[in-house]
This record gives C-alpha cells, structure tokens and sequence, in this order.
C-alpha cells in the first residue's frame, strides 16, 4: 500500500506541467488548470494510504500526520513567500501590495481559496498578475485535512465497515453540489471545499480499494484513464463549468491511471521515464515557484511576455524547483539528516515563520501598501498615483455600476434627459466621455456589468449563471420601459463586447442557444434599434475599443514605476488588434439601418498605430476598458458626443 509507485510521480509531472503551460498562457492547453484536478486525486490517493497504513498498525497519530504535513508543505512555501517579497515591495503600487500582504495573511492560515473567491475570478485577467493566486490549492488540501483524518479515524474505531460506502456517499454529494452551484454560485464552486472535497476523496477511493485487493494493473484501462486526462488538458477552457460533471472526465481518468497503470504497460513506461519522474519530484516546489517568476514578469514588462521570455520562465521554474527541493524541501523531510529533528522543533519552527509572515502581512495592509515608498522611477508611489488612475470607471458617476431594477437617479446630469448611456461595463467606460464633452446634458445612464444592451437575450456562462441571465432580460426591459415614458431622450448610445457571442444564450422563454449565435445576436441587435427608433430616439453602438487581449495599461505604468521609455509611445500596431475585436467590427458592419455604430479606432488609431497615452494620460485601466482620466480625455479632445449626435 504504500509501496513506492514512480508512475505516480510521473502523473505528478504531466500535472505540474499542465498547470504551468495554462498559466503560461498557452491556447493549446486551455483546460491545463485541471491540472490541479489530478493533484487532488493524487493526494487524496497518497495521503489516505498513509493513514490507512497506520490505522492497520495501530499507529495513528493526528499529531504525527500535522508534523508531516507541516515538514511536507511549509518549507518551501515559506521560502517562495519570502522571496517574493522583496518584489513585491520595490514594483507593486499600494493597491498590489495590499492585496498581495492579505494574500500572504491568508496563506498562512491556509484561507487563501476563501480570499481570492471573495477578491477575484480565476480566469479574470488581473489573475495573471497574482503572484499567490496559485496558493487557493494548497488551502483547499489543508482544510480537507482538517477534518478527513479524523472521519476515517471514527470510522475505523467502529470497524473499519461502511469505510468504502460513506467516502462514496459523501463524494457524490459533494459532486452533485457542484453541478449545482456551477450554475448558481460558480466563484465559490470553483474555489471553495464543499464542492472540490469529491476530488480528493476519489483519491481516498482509489487508497481504499488498493488495500482490500493487489494492484493490478490494465494496460487498456490506463490507457483511457490517460486519454480522459488528455482531453481534459486539450478541450476544456474558462468557459467550461467547472468543478461540474465535466470535471469527472480528469478526475475519473486520474482515477484509472492510479488504479490500473503498472510500470510495464504503455502508460506506466510513459510515467517512469527518467525525466517524467525527476519532474514529478520536485513538481510541489515548481508549482509554488511558477506562478510568482510569471506574475511578476507581467508586472515588470507588461501582460504580454514574449514567448521566448515565457520559455525562458518555465526553465527557471524547474532550475528554482530543483534548487528549492534538494535545499528546503530535503532537509526537512523526517529522518535522522532532518535538519528538525523533533515534532517539537516541527511546530516551533512552524509556529515562528508563519508569525513573521503574519507580521510582514499586516504591515501591508495596516500601512495602506506603503504609499511613501520610493518606485524605481525615483519617485514615491504616492506620487505617481496609480491607484486613482487605475479605479475603476463607473460612468458620469461613482455609484452608476448598478443593480439589477435600480433606478438611474443618481447617474443623470442635470436637465431633460437628452442622452442614454446603455448596456455593460464597455457602455459604462463611456460616461467620463460623454460627460466631459463640450455640450454634454441631460445624459441619463443605465448600466449593469455583463448585459449587453439586447432585448430578449442574455449570456450565460461559467462564472454568470442562469439567475444572472434573466436578471439581465429584466434589466433591459426596464431600460426600454423608461426610455418610452421619457420622449426627451433623442440618443441611446450602447455599447458592449458582445461576450454573448461566444457562451450560451438564454432567451426569454428559458430556453439556452448554444449554437448559431451570431444570427440570433444579429437579429436581436437589430429588434432593438427598431425598439429604440420606435420610441423616438436614435440608436447608436460604439463598437468596443481596439485591443490586442494584453493590458493596454500595462505598459504607460511601467513607464511610471520604472521611468524607462518605451517606443510609440506605447502604441500598438493595427495589425496586432485582436482577432475578436475584427470579428465584433465584422458582425456590426452587418447591423445596417437600425443601429448607427461608431469606431472608437476611428478616434484611437492614426497612420497605422493605436494609442494607449494621449499627452501623458493613461487611456485605459486593463485590457480594454477605459480609464476615468483616459475617458475624460476622449470626450475633451475628440469631442465624442458630438459624434454621436451627427449620426443619424
């Protein structure tokens, strides 16, 4: 039972390096994130073994399973965390540096999967500059040890019967949770134990089974075990709901390559080649390093790394995980060479660096991110203010991100409304614009996060359920009731990126679309300017702004933090606009006579290059939404109301 298997340190490999390559950024290995799936399974699977072992020989221990764990896991994440750091306090604005110091309080107590569901989406792209984001796992894993060790003790007390059956049970509710809340509450699906315990427990399943009979292994068995991990890696993406049925697919196959993969078949020999198994060893230490060397590129030369760069990471990963694995980890490890030899030295050691972390932590977040210190530019951050330039930009005001059925009251300039800002966050971004025009008035805004301004339809996708969707048809409707009973109103400008192209559609009977969206977006779209002209106003869309899928903020502050000079400005080439945008600009070149659309490229883009800085001014805040000063700018300079207005 707990006989040493190098096909496991194998599976170990293919693992890490899924993982790796996901958060490479990588498209061919979209689902690599399930990555983490089989770790789970992996260490359900070793680490019940191990209990199981001892419950046989009368051993147990809860203190001598915390001593492992601790030996196990602590040291080098200790040494990760502190050497991220120094990094972290010379090229992260205020703002970073507190959420990276709550990031470090909530590793230390093992809640960082609870942080980051309340902080941010997984998939979302700021997650890429997370350098802790990778840490929601291993909180996951210790929370389930919280609580496992001590079921399969009582259970084995009572007999040992009913073992196999309740691990099963209790898996297929936390499976079925999951199917549920994928829809219903997908952040917390995805980061949360309730509904990531099953992975592990089918960990556990694959222990259990183990010690009631031989391994024997099925060459055709973990062959489809391997094919299910595979196309795991290879299909799913961040728009696939997950943990959910879906995620049976890479747990079950992990499963069978556990049970049934011996080292003489095809799969086994795969997973014991020298390189696998050397990858596999040090893959705890690579997946604690991969994610801070990727983060905190990003912050230091922008979102897009070149690729060779990103290679060049991925080599460092390992070379830092060799290092980290033979001079922390090792050297920890139980036995007589451990450099702690007792349990009591364990928790001391243990107990001493978690509350220096503690320390480090609270200083920033209590000192606000330390807004006094110098950036490598020479200036303080305090100066430079970043955190204002980056806010996020509501609309004409701070409080116009609204709820579904709340009024507009206090997102409307003064006068008779003349002008009605509609749609999403793409729509919201306008408000400085608009408002900042020279003639602005009577601008009247309605916006909600993720609803594109389209009567009748709505997006459902992994992270905005159904309940979202319909609240969104809701919303529009009480959009189109208004603009009705206002005949003033002589413009509705909308905007959005159409995300709704590429998830599924709910419309207002219930029912989903998943295929041929885009002619019932087309159709839509075009229902809802007429609805529009029908009540005397004219419809006007303003095409998202060009964007490459990198954040167009990036690289104005690292001019910033850094006081180095980038070429053009930091410009981009039209060229290098994204394949998505063209196919949002093709799709609305289709419209026709019911909406009026105009270019946010015509205003950005001259002879050739996109501008991202206008006299200094960062236009936008990420990958594509403006900032308020940028905003304001355009509607200064560029005069965008006026623009709208002349189109009819």
């Amino acid at each position: 039972m707990t006989q040493y298997r190098p096909e496991i340190d194998g599976l170990r490999a293919i693992a890490v390096g899924a993982v790796i390559l996901f958060h490479a950024g990588f498209g061919l290995f979209s689902g690599g994130y399930i990555g983490v799936d089989v770790f789970f399974v992996i260490s359900g699977y070793l680490i019940t073994g191990i209990l199981l072992n001892d419950l046989k020989k009368d051993r147990f221990s809860i203190w001598q399973f915390y001593e492992r764990r601790a030996r196990r896991i602590l040291p080098a994440l200790v040494f990760v965390l502190v050497c991220c750091l120094p990094f972290a306090w010379a090229w992260m604005y205020p703002g970073q540096l507190v959420d990276f110091a709550q990031a470090v309080l909530a590793v230390v107590f093992f809640v960082s999967n609870i942080l980051f569901w309340r902080q941010s989406d997984y998939f979302a792209p700021d997650a890429e500059n997370n350098p802790l984001l990778h840490t929601w796992s291993l909180a996951v894993e210790e929370q389930f040890y919280i609580f496992f060790p001590i079921l399969l003790w009582l259970i084995w007390r009572w007999g040992g019967r009913g073992l196999l059956p309740t691990l099963i049970v209790i898996s297929l509710a936390s499976l079925g949770l999951a199917e549920v809340a994928a829809r219903v509450a997908p952040g917390a699906n995805f980061y949360l134990i309730p509904t990531r315990a099953w992975e592990l427990l089918a960990g556990s399943i694959c222990a259990v089974i183990m010690m009631r009979r031989p391994h024997k292994p099925n060459a055709i068995l973990a062959l489809i075990g391997l094919a299910m991990v595979a196309i795991s890696i290879f299909v799913f993406d961040d728009q696939t709901p997950f943990p959910s049925l879906y995620a049976v697919v890479p747990v079950a196959g992990t499963a069978l390559i556990v049970l049934f993969a011996g080292q003489k078949d095809p799969v086994g020999r795969l997973l014991c080649l020298r390189g696998m198994i050397g990858i596999g060893l040090v893959s705890y230490s690579a997946y604690l390093w991969h994610q801070p060397l990727l983060a905190f590129a990003r912050i230091r030369l922008g979102d897009h790394l070149p690729t060779p760069l990103v290679w060049g990471l991925i080599a460092a990963t390992f070379v830092l995980a060799y290092f980290s694995w033979r001079f922390v980890e090792q050297p920890f490890r139980a036995g007589p060479a451990s450099v702690l030899k007792t349990r009591r030295g364990v928790f001391t050691a243990s107990g001493l660096a978690m509350a220096a972390l503690i320390g480090v932590g609270l200083v920033g977040v209590l000192g606000q991110g330390m807004p006094g210190r110098m950036a490598p530019s020479g200036q303080s951050f305090a100066t430079l203010d970043i955190e204002n330039r980056l806010k996020a930009n509501r609309g004409i005001g701070p409080g116009c991100a609204q709820g579904f059925n709340s009024p507009p009251e206090n997102c409307r300039m003064a006068g008779d409304p003349q002008v009605l800002l509609w749609g999403d966050s793409f729509a919201m971004h306008l408000g400085p614009a608009l408002k900042n025009s020279p003639e602005a008035a009577g601008i009247v805004q309605y916006t909600i996060p993720v609803c594109a301004p389209i009567m009748d339809i709505s997006l459902v996708n992994a992270k905005y359920a159904q309940n979202w969707a319909r609240g969104c048809i809701a919303f529009n409707d009480e959009v189109l009731d208004w603009l009705r009973a206002t005949p003033s109103v002589s413009h509705v400008v909308m905007s959005s990126p159409l995300g709704i192209l590429r998830g599924r559609i709910l419309n207002r009977q219930g029912q989903i679309t998943t295929t041929g969206q885009e002619t019932l977006v087309l159709e839509q779209m075009r229902a809802t300017g007429r609805a529009i002209r029908a009540a005397g106003a004219v419809p006007v869309f303003v095409a998202p702004p060009p964007r490459t899928g990198a954040d167009l903020a990036a690289c104005g502050v690292t001019q910033l933090i850094f006081g180095i000079s980038q070429t053009e400005d930091c410009s981009f080439a039209r060229e290098d606009i994204w394949e998505e945008t063209h196919e949002i600009d093709a799709l609305l070149a289709q419209v026709g006579p019911d909406l009026q659309v105009l270019s946010l490229a015509d205003l950005l883009c001259k002879e050739g290059r996109c501008a991202t800085l206008i006299d200094g001014t960062l236009l936008f805040r990420d990958k594509g939404h403006f900032s308020n000063e940028g905003a304001a700018l355009l509607g200064r300079k560029r005069d965008l109301l006026s623009q709208i207005r002349a189109l009819e």
